[in-house]
C-alpha cells in the first residue's frame, strides 16, 4: 500500500514540475524573444520600418511643409538683415562685410532647408547604429541556457509536492504578466516609431529658423527632441536587458528561495511596464528637449 502511495505522489510530483517547467521554458523563451523583438524593432530605420508610411512622410514634408519653411526662412533672414544693420550703431557704422556674412548664412540655411529630411535621418541612422550595436551584446548576455534550467529542474525536484502546487499556480500568473508586457512594449515600440514620423514630417519648420540667434532656439530644441525620440530606442533595450538580466535569477534560485524569486519577476515585470513608459521623459531630460 505504501508502494503505491508513493507512486502516486511521484507521478503527481513529476506533473507538478513538468507543468512548472513547461511554464518558466515558456517564460524565459517568451523574455527572450521579447528581446530579439526589441532590438529588432527599435533597431529598424524609419525607412526600413514601414517604407509606405515613411514614403507618404517623406512627401508631406517636401511638398506641404517645405513651402511653409520657405516663407519662415524668408522671415527669418530678413529679421537677421536687420539685425545686423542697426547693431552696427544704428545705421551710422556699416561694413559691407556683414552684407557677405548675411549672404552666406542665407545661403548656407537654404542648403541645409533643402536637405532638411537627409538631416533629420542621419539623426536616426546614427542612433539606429547604437541600437543594434547594443543589442548584439545585450541578447547574448541575457538567455537563459539549458544549464540553467536542468540545475532548476533539479531543485523542483527536491521541493514536496505543496509548495509545487503553489508554485505552479504562480508560473501560471506570470505566463498572463507576460501579455501585459507583450502589451506594454507594443504601446511604447511603435508609439515611439509614430513620434518619429510625426516629428519628421514637420522638421523644416523649426530647421528654417537655425539661422537666427534668437528665433534659432525652436530648431535647436527640435534637434534635441530627434535625438531625445532616436536614443530612446536604447533606453528601452536597456530596460529589457535589466529585466531578462533579473528573470535569471529564478533560474538560477536554490531551493529555499525559489518562490520567491518566481514572485520577484512578478514585481519585476511592474517595474519594466513602468519604466519603459518613463524612458521618453528620460531620454529628453538627458538631451534637454522640452
Amino acid at each position: 500500500m505504501d508502494f503505491l502511495t508513493d507512486w502516486i505522489n511521484e507521478w503527481i510530483k513529476g506533473l507538478l514540475i513538468d507543468g512548472i517547467m513547461g511554464n518558466l521554458e515558456g517564460l524565459f523563451s517568451d523574455v527572450n524573444n521579447r528581446v530579439g523583438e526589441i532590438a529588432t524593432q527599435v533597431g529598424t530605420t524609419p525607412e526600413a520600418w514601414h517604407s509606405g508610411v515613411f514614403s507618404m512622410i517623406r512627401q508631406l514634408s517636401e511638398t506641404v511643409v517645405l513651402p511653409i519653411a520657405g516663407l519662415v526662412l524668408t522671415f527669418v533672414a530678413t529679421y537677421e538683415l536687420i539685425q545686423l544693420i542697426i547693431d552696427r550703431n544704428n545705421l551710422h557704422d556699416i561694413d559691407t562685410w556683414i552684407f557677405f556674412k548675411w549672404i552666406f548664412k542665407t545661403a548656407a540655411a537654404v542648403l541645409i532647408l533643402s536637405n532638411t529630411f537627409n538631416i533629420v535621418m542621419a539623426v536616426f541612422d546614427i542612433s539606429q547604429s547604437v541600437i543594434n550595436n547594443a543589442g548584439g551584446l545585450i541578447q547574448g548576455s541575457t538567455d537563459v541556457t539549458a544549464d540553467m534550467m536542468n540545475n532548476l529542474e533539479t531543485t523542483l525536484q527536491g521541493m514536496e509536492i505543496g509548495p509545487l502546487i503553489g508554485l505552479w499556480l504562480q508560473t501560471i500568473f506570470i505566463g498572463f504578466t507576460m501579455k501585459a508586457i507583450g502589451i506594454v512594449i507594443f504601446v511604447v515600440v511603435y508609439g515611439r516609431m509614430l513620434e518619429i514620423y510625426m516629428l519628421s514630417s514637420l522638421a523644416p519648420v523649426p530647421i528654417a529658423t537655425l539661422v537666427n540667434r534668437e528665433i534659432g532656439g525652436m530648431g535647436q530644441n527640435y534637434l534635441k527632441s530627434l535625438c531625445a525620440v532616436g536614443f530612446q530606442g536604447f533606453l528601452i533595450m536597456v530596460c529589457v536587458a535589466i529585466y531578462a538580466k533579473l528573470v535569471q535569477s529564478v533560474a538560477t534560485a536554490g531551493a529555499s528561495d525559489i518562490i520567491g524569486a518566481v514572485w520577484q519577476v512578478i514585481g519585476y515585470t511592474v517595474l519594466l511596464c513602468f519604466t519603459l513608459f518613463k524612458t521618453g521623459s528620460l531620454s529628453k531630460s538627458i538631451f534637454g528637449s522640452h
